[in-house]
């Protein structure tokens, strides 16, 4: 039997750090009024330059290092991402073409804050079904691109970030031992961004409402994550074949502290067994349970062995969650490191290599068809077209 273990893990976050005090200098709050009812105290700021895909690049990157594998390794790049680079192409894409995994399938999931954990489940069913050696699960956001700034209701909760993980197949037992998917669109409009897509395409009306920034129901959200959090997590759990008691860490989805404090009551777990970084980095939407997991990989609070629970819960409404038993990294070698910074100098060469290709491609041979170039009819000027035929041949009758 074939077990999806997670062997490599890392982070990326923004340079720029925006605290309670900042955003009390743009709209009407304060550091008390947004301490006590999230717990959030400051947050990452994706700066001009950098995006979803930088983000991600760099969190899959320090992932790969953990787990001593380079991009030529990797079979699938799943990111999950509620603001990608585009529509399309998919943000995965840009990642499989930057670490030079030219082996890789690659593709984009959208589930909101749940994201990260439906990408892991995807991930661990690849491993287990054989299709798929090694995958690299990524969730990243710049969600600073899609707040209202004079909304304090759902500016103070955001930031932006990314975290990854690597999942590579083993025989023996451990790793991600159960997952759970959830969804209930009857509230689909209780966190949404209500323009951008095919029902509301952007124009100037939707821009002067603020309509391409998120809009919240706090109350509903807020009763929704109350209610699912120790549910889901006790029924993956079970799934698991554990109990509580066994659970060595819980890592939530970083919405809001008295949601994670209640969830963790309820569940009768202890605090000191529960991950929480959101004053540091408010609510990253997908990328918050996979930041959280590289924290607490890199300052010891997840050694081998240890089993975790993670709960997502977001908009769609859809929640998710795992339970995995922490695996052993590969050996670190410093050797393979310095090929592994070279094969990602070497994909950029070959990517900007194969847009050449295509330009000249295109130069040469691109006049070839003049229906398929530059968007122009192969249609003459003097010839009618099949319609203009058709009414003339009746028009001679």
């Amino acid at each position: 039997m074939r077990y999806a273990h997670i062997v490599g893990w890392g982070k990326a976050l923004p340079q720029r750090i925006m605290t309670n005090d900042d955003l009390a200098r743009i709209v009407d709050t304060s550091d008390a009024w947004i301490r006590e009812r999230t717990g959030i105290v400051e947050r990452r700021i994706a700066g001009p330059h950098e995006t979803t895909a930088t983000l991600a690049i760099a969190a899959a990157k320090e992932a790969l290092e953990v787990a001593g594998l380079s991009g030529h390794q990797v079979d699938l790049i799943i990111v999950a991402t509620a603001t990608p680079e585009h529509i399309f192409p998919s943000t995965a894409s840009l990642v499989q073409d930057a670490l030079g995994a030219d082996h890789a399938g690659a593709f984009d999931l959208s589930a909101a804050c749940s994201g990260f954990v439906y990408a892991l489940s995807m991930g661990a069913d690849a491993i287990k079904a054989g299709s798929a050696e090694t995958v690299l699960v990524i969730g990243a956001e710049t969600l600073s691109r899609i707040v209202n700034w004079s909304d304090r209701s759902t500016c103070v909760l955001f930031g932006d970030g990314a975290g990854a993980v690597v999942l590579q197949a083993r025989e023996q037992p451990g790793g991600v031992m159960a997952t759970l998917l959830r969804s209930d669109g009857s509230g689909a409009e209780l966190l949404i961004l209500p323009a951008g897509g095919s029902k509301m395409p952007i124009t100037p009306e939707a821009l002067a409402q603020n309509l391409h920034t998120i809009k919240m129901n706090g109350r509903e959200v807020y009763r929704f994550a109350s209610r699912i959090l120790d549910r889901a997590a006790r029924e993956v759990i079970q799934k698991a074949g554990w109990n509580p008691e066994q659970v060595d860490l819980f890592v939530p989805h970083q919405a809001n502290l008295r949601i994670i404090e209640s969830a963790a009551r309820a569940l009768n777990i202890p605090m000191d067994k529960v991950f929480c970084n959101i004053q540091s980095y408010g609510n990253t939407s997908a990328a918050s349970i996979p930041i959280a997991l590289a924290e607490a990989a890199a300052t010891g609070r997840l050694r081998p062995g240890d089993r975790v629970v993670m709960v997502g819960f977001g908009g769609g409404l859809t929640w998710a969650a795992a339970a995995v038993q922490w695996s052993e990294p590969r050996a670190f070698h410093r050797k393979g490191r310095t090929w592994r910074q070279l094969g990602y100098s070497l994909a950029g060469l070959r990517s900007r290599a194969r847009r050449l290709l295509r330009h000249v491609e295109d130069r040469i041979f691109g006049s070839l068809d003049p229906a398929l170039s530059n968007g122009k009819s192969s249609t003459p000027a003097n010839r009618p077209r099949p319609q203009e035929q058709s009414t003339t041949s009746e028009q001679k009758r």
